[in-house]
C-alpha cells in the first residue's frame, strides 16, 4: 500500500512544484533548470560512479566485506535515475544521494534494519561431490578430415 501511495504522491508533488516554480520564474527558465540538472547530475554520477567502482574493487582485492561500497554504488545508481527523471523533488533527492555523508547516513540506517548473514571470498571447490582424480575411460577413432563420405552426423 505504501508503494502505491509513493507512486501517487511523487507525481503530484512534482506537478505542484512545476506550477509553483513556473509561476515564479516562467516556463522557459523552469525547463532550462530541469534540463541543466539532468546534465549536471549525469556528470556527477559518472565521476562518483568511477570512485564507487574503485572502492568496490579495493574492498574485493583486500577480501573485505563489499557491502558498503555496493550500497554506495546502488545509491548512486538510484540518484542517477532520479536526476534523469524530470522534476524538482526527484532532483533534490537525487542530488542528496550524491553527497557521500548522506549516503553514509542512509547506509547506516539500512544496516541497522538488516543483517548480513555471512560473507565469503576466495576460490571454492569446483564440485565438492566429485573427486578431482577421476579417470574417464573412453574409446576413440581418428577421423581423416580429407576423406569424403558418410560422417555419421549428417547421414550423407
Amino acid at each position: 500500500m505504501w508503494l502505491f501511495a509513493l507512486f501517487l504522491a511523487i507525481p503530484l508533488i512534482e506537478i505542484a512544484l512545476f506550477i509553483q516554480v513556473g509561476g515564479l520564474i516562467g516556463l522557459w527558465p523552469t525547463l532550462a533548470i530541469v534540463v541543466l540538472t539532468a546534465f549536471l547530475g549525469t556528470w556527477m554520477i559518472r565521476a562518483q560512479g568511477v570512485m564507487a567502482l574503485d572502492r568496490l574493487r579495493a574492498s574485493l582485492n583486500e577480501l573485505r566485506d563489499p557491502t558498503e561500497p555496493l550500497a554506495h554504488g546502488a545509491m548512486i545508481l538510484i540518484a542517477g535515475a532520479l536526476l534523469l527523471t524530470p522534476g524538482f523533488f526527484t532532483d533534490a533527492i537525487g542530488f542528496a544521494l550524491l553527497i557521500p555523508p548522506v549516503r553514509s547516513a542512509v547506509y547506516a540506517y539500512l544496516r541497522r534494519r538488516m543483517a548480513v548473514r555471512g560473507f565469503a571470498a576466495g576460490p571454492g571447490p569446483a564440485r565438492p561431490e566429485e573427486p578431482l582424480d577421476v579417470i574417464i575411460d573412453v574409446e576413440y577413432e581418428e577421423v581423416n578430415p580429407r576423406r569424403r563420405g558418410n560422417s555419421g552426423w549428417t547421414g550423407h
